[in-house]
């Protein structure tokens, strides 16, 4: 795994939601080897432990990444306040493994709340050849939808209350997708609950799927075996970790928690 650690410029800095904060950085060596499904771990002043932020987007030409992070503890909370124009620390990009998009031509994209960030390089990639789902809490929560249409791809939003979009899950929707077309493969990011399903959806269908799993990290690149999940290889259960091993797995390798 080839990363870098350093400070980076903050080109741009805004708030999509409450407590929902998006930076574009400059940092060239980084955009260059940065692969859609990998993360940064980020430096916050007074904490030892950084804080894992997938990438959500990488322009390779302006040598720039885009992160975007929730507020979920005092770690992200000193994030929060980092200024557009300042610098902030990262190493990145981390993980050892990204989404593999190369052998595919059609894709539906799923994101659950937080985990629809990361899942904007995959509809970048696929354009119009991709159909988004994305599921949020309520109308508040929503992010990123002008930035999902402006891939190409068909954007399908839920909440769970039905106050924007449709009402209801994005297992829902996915399964109503499936109704009309079958794509070649499935990505998703989101709560393990949310994930655990669409992979028994996919696996109904016959559809490859790829999940990226969020587990709490202490190092990010392997050495301290916080970031462990239930996996299957070589038909043998085995403890995996996020950081390393993933954050991406193929369906068939993981094992949700009931």
């Amino acid at each position: 795994m080839k990363y870098k650690q350093g400070n980076y410029l903050i080109l741009s800095k805004k708030t999509l939601a409450k407590e929902i904060y998006d930076l574009t950085i400059l940092c060239p060596e980084v955009a260059e080897v940065a692969k859609a499904g990998q993360f940064v771990n980020v430096k916050a002043d007074g904490f030892m432990l950084r804080r894992p932020i997938s990438i959500c987007s990488i322009d390779k030409e302006k040598g720039t990444i885009r992160i975007i992070f929730e507020v979920r503890g005092e770690g992200t909370k000193v994030m929060s306040q980092l200024a557009e124009g300042g610098m902030i620390d990262i190493v990145a990009p981390l993980g050892g493994r990204a989404f593999k998009l190369e052998q595919y031509e059609t894709a539906v994209i799923i994101g659950g709340g937080i985990g629809n960030p990361p899942m904007l390089a995959v509809a970048e990639k696929f354009g119009e050849n991709g159909t988004v789902i994305s599921g949020y809490r309520n109308a508040a929560a929503v992010i990123l939808q002008e930035d999902f249409a402006a891939t190409g791809a068909e954007t399908i939003l839920c909440t769970d209350d039905g106050s924007a979009g449709k009402k209801g899950f994005v297992t829902d929707a996915l399964k109503e997708v499936l109704q009309s077309k079958k794509p070649d493969v499935i990505y998703a990011c989101g709560p393990n609950v949310m994930l655990r399903r669409i992979v028994e959806i996919a696996k109904e269908n016959g559809i490859p799927c790829q999940v990226s799993l969020e587990e709490r990290m202490g190092c990010g690149v392997g050495a301290c075996l916080v970031c462990a999940c239930r996996t299957i290889r070589n038909g043998e259960e085995y403890y995996a970790h996020v950081c390393k091993d993933g954050p991406v797995f193929s369906a068939e390798e993981v094992l949700f928690d009931e």
